[in-house]
């Protein structure tokens, strides 16, 4: 499999950290040619500067090198944006698709910092997507043409799932839910491990059972063509153990209402982050 870019033109990495790197690993797995490829960060982690100097990646080129790359994806912090903004701009050509992953920045603040007329892609990936297993929603400004969406799914389906919707108010809530949702996930297995250590175990096997266990039940879901309710009803016996657990995590004041108060502080972080 190729990845397909205008043009034959090249690409642009703006941030190397954790989620840059893995979407970078996605592309040469996927066939990217590395020559195709610059990144620029001032300071890139250990292990993803060697990474980049392994594939013969080009760091931070001249602004006479890539002046107009077919493809800049944005994988920076939002909180640096601004600041980084006017060093973006002069690689922005009049065919220049720019994908951006950052949390919180709309299509309407990455519009007043590019040049009139960017097609610029809004998305929202996941950890996951180091291992190829991510969720990344996207949506698209007006300027976007067939193509270009079509590359862009191309580069972000490298990583995992894409799904696009038309309402960028929804990305508030795709953030909370699956960008941030990983984090929750993992906070499961340590909360469950810890439960085992209260109810006598070893702390070491605790954690191996939670983890193995969280794991196992995912793999499990993402196998079967059974919905979430129903893989949990199948392993529920009535008068049974899991029975009696879940009448404490389903009750009123159980996980439910602490899941939307989870979801619902991490989406109006997100509509904060948006300035």
């Amino acid at each position: 499999m190729t990845l397909p870019l205008l043009g034959g033109g090249t690409l642009l990495l703006v941030g190397a950290g954790k989620m840059g790197a893995a979407l970078l690993e996605g592309w040469l797995r996927l066939g990217l040619a590395p020559s195709a490829v610059s990144v620029a960060d001032p300071s890139p982690p250990p292990d993803v500067a060697a990474m980049l100097e392994l594939n013969g990646i080009r760091v931070n080129p001249a602004p006479d090198v890539d002046a107009s790359p077919g493809v800049i994806v944005l994988a920076i912090k939002p909180q640096v944006l601004d600041a980084a903004l006017p060093r973006i701009v002069r690689h922005v050509g009049a065919d220049t698709l720019v994908i951006s992953i950052l949390a919180g920045k709309t299509l309407q603040a990455l519009e007043a910092g590019l040049p009139a007329g960017t097609a610029i892609v809004r998305s929202m990936p996941n950890t996951p997507a180091a291992i190829g297993r991510g969720a990344t929603v996207a949506v698209a400004n007006a300027t976007v043409t067939a193509g270009q969406q079509a590359m862009a799914h191309a580069l972000l389906a490298a990583s995992g799932m894409v799904e696009w919707i038309d309402d960028e108010a929804l990305m508030d809530a795709v953030t909370a839910v699956s960008g941030s949702g990983p984090a929750y996930v993992f906070l499961l297995v340590e909360s469950l491990a810890r439960a085992g250590v209260a109810a006598g175990l070893p702390a070491d096997l605790a954690m191996t059972l939670a983890r193995q266990t969280v794991t196992g039940a995912g793999e499990l879901l993402n196998q079967s063509d059974l919905a979430a309710e129903m893989l949990r009803q199948n392993v529920t016996s009535p008068g049974g153990t899991t029975a009696a657990a879940l009448a404490v995590l389903m009750a009123p004041d159980g996980l439910d209402p602490l899941m939307r108060d989870a979801v619902e502080a991490a989406a109006e972080r997100s509509r904060q982050l948006a300035g």
